[in-house]
């Protein structure tokens, strides 16, 4: 496969940000009270991931490592702030229901996190697949769960009626408690299909939820790299 297909596969399946890495559970919990909702944050976080990744790439060995960071945060709150005025101006209803959600996209860990894992270490066309096929497994998990919430809790989907007229809504699922039973459902089925194929044999070492690595020992990320040389100049 190449670069870019695994870049996509490795968002969209392997390290899925909501069921897989479980990132950004404050958008994921608190805007899928419907599908359309959940889309519309999903593809406002891909394109400030991706453009925010393309950018970090190209401007990666002129940011001095000292101030990584906070020049990640400028570029990410730039493309951020250009997303939130495209929406107010061109999507107000999408505007108006996500909210505060938008600008806290800034601080969304999924975007500062590529950033610094990726973004910062490899080419920009890489960089920006890498951001797309997050944005896109951020979206797919949004709208998914947010389907599911309105499906059962008002008996439409994106805003079609799809139960019958007698078909009585369960509206606790709009509420911030149906948003942590249907994550944990889903995830929960994840698990039960990892568990299904590690039993047949089947190398499922890619598929699961949270990360059970040691951070600081993980080379993959870079973390070990970032934080040791750090740890040696405070020692001075």
């Amino acid at each position: 496969m190449n670069k870019v297909g695994e870049r996509l596969l490795n968002g969209i399946v392997k390290e899925n940000p909501t069921f897989v890495l479980m990132l950004g559970m404050c958008p994921t919990l608190a805007v899928t009270t419907s599908a359309i909702n959940g889309l519309g944050m999903g593809l406002s976080t891909m394109v400030v991931l991706a453009l925010s990744n393309a950018f970090i790439a190209m401007l990666r060995n002129i940011i001095p490592d000292k101030v990584r960071i906070p020049a990640f945060i400028v570029v990410i709150a730039s493309f951020v702030t250009v997303v939130q005025m495209l929406l107010q101006a061109y999507v107000p209803s999408i505007y108006a229901a996500l909210g505060i959600y938008i600008p806290l996209i800034v601080v969304n860990c999924i975007i500062l996190g590529r950033a610094e894992a990726y973004a910062s270490k490899n080419p920009i066309i890489p960089s920006l697949f890498d951001g797309i096929g997050m944005g896109l497994g951020f979206s797919v998990a949004l709208t998914i769960i947010g389907a599911v919430r309105e499906l059962i809790g008002a008996g439409e989907c994106f805003g079609v009626r799809i139960m019958p007229e007698s078909y009585v809504p369960c509206s606790i699922f709009v509420l911030a408690p149906g948003a942590f039973f249907v994550l944990s459902v889903l995830v929960a089925i994840q698990n039960k299909v990892k568990i299904a194929g590690e039993k047949k044999g089947k190398d499922m070492s890619k598929i699961g939820s949270g990360c059970s690595a040691d951070c600081l020992h993980c080379m993959e990320s870079g973390c070990a790299d970032r934080t040791a040389p750090v740890t040696e100049k405070e020692g001075e």
